[in-house]
């Protein structure tokens, strides 16, 4: 069989297409590959601190919420400056009374740096006149409402102790003073003494 030589294709050319067409059969087997792998794959939800999530949803608490996470906390100072910054920023009548009722309550505590309990209930009780009736308070701010009753209760009855004790106390030293008279009486000390005969 007798074969013209420039009907021959180059060797060249042959081992060049076939390189292109292994270099695109490699290229596009793992493309499908990983792509069916992925869509195999659940998505991961990271939670990092950086997460505009979390920013988010920490952006949205109030300054009333942040006050009580600190007084939770023990942090009493960081609160009051929370609440106060929750009744200037907000300021409405109900802002004004929680502010108030949650900073009454801050000054009942003893490691408070603004403890004063008479001072709190002064303040609890103009505020107590000004609540109105089925008020939509927030739920820590009820709890300490009810807290404050409670204290303003046995702070009430301590005092009515305190001005009955004084009472018994002033009753009791009239009856002793009384007792003593009586005595001194009854042995003839305030008696005048028997004057003497005269001698003629």
């Amino acid at each position: 069989m007798n074969v013209d030589l420039r009907e021959r294709v180059p060797l060249g050319v042959v081992l060049s297409a076939l390189a292109a067409l292994m270099l695109s059969a490699c290229s596009s087997q793992p493309a499908a590959t990983s792509s069916s792998e992925a869509a195999e794959l659940p998505e991961l939800n990271l939670n990092l601190p950086g997460d505009c999530a979390c920013e988010t949803a920490q952006e949205t608490r109030t300054f009333l919420e942040k006050g009580v996470d600190a007084l939770n906390d023990g942090a009493y100072l960081e609160s009051l400056k929370y609440f106060q910054s929750y009744q200037r920023i907000e300021n409405t009548a109900l802002a004004n009374i929680e502010a108030g009722i949650a900073i009454a309550y801050l000054s009942t505590l003893p490691d408070s740096p603004i403890y004063d309990r008479p001072e709190a209930y002064k303040s609890y009780l103009a505020l107590r006149q000004k609540i109105e009736a089925g008020a939509d308070l927030h739920e820590p701010v009820r709890i300490m409402q009810y807290a404050l009753e409670s204290f303003l209760d046995n702070y009430n009855q301590l005092e009515r102790l305190k001005r009955s004790n004084g009472s018994l106390r002033a009753e009791l030293e009239k009856r002793e003073e009384a007792i003593t008279r009586l005595r001194d009486l009854t042995l003839g000390r305030d008696a005048p003494e028997p004057a003497t005969p005269r001698e003629n």
